[in-house]
């Protein structure tokens, strides 16, 4: 099934597309109504996940993405990222540094009828934090992780 294969590998990647751009509502197209997102000790509902990116793109000026890496096996297309940003906004409880960042990381994605029905995120978020100012969001994490201090879920704005 080479077209199928093909055909998620274009969703997977319309997904990340339409967050470089900030296309919300084609984004709202591309997940599926169940869709859940499990990655870096959080998991998020469909509207939380675009809150999440909503929050994402508004810390980030600039936002680029190279996918190094791009294989399909079926319904789970994995894509091996590269973020290029400029951090110039709070995020993860952490003010702006101003500083320009790399994220790298892996997700996969689950395709089914042409929507996204789940992902699963992993990221260098140690990298992350050291770029950005390593207190800023080890007060975070510490709180989160040691003190199990609950996190907010991300609110969806609408567009």
């Amino acid at each position: 099934m080479p077209n199928e294969a093909a055909n998620n590998k274009e969703v997977a990647l319309a997904v990340s597309r339409s967050i470089l751009e900030g296309d919300w509502k084609k984004l709202d197209q591309l997940l599926d109504k169940d869709f859940t997102y499990t990655g870096d000790s959080a998991v998020y509902s469909r509207d939380e996940y675009i809150g999440f990116m909503q929050a994402l793109k508004d810390a980030m000026s600039n936002m680029t993405m190279d996918f190094t890496h791009v294989l399909a096996d079926g319904d789970l297309v994995s894509i091996r990222f590269v973020t290029h940003a400029k951090n110039t906004g709070k995020f993860m409880g952490g003010p702006a540094s101003g500083k320009n960042v790399e994220v790298i990381g892996q997700f996969v994605r689950r395709v089914e009828g042409g929507r996204v029905m789940q992902e699963w995120q992993t990221t260098d978020l140690l990298g992350l934090m050291t770029q950005m100012g390593f207190g800023a969001l080890f007060g975070h994490a510490i709180a989160v992780g040691l003190f199990k201090q609950k996190n907010v879920p991300p609110a969806r704005r609408l567009a």
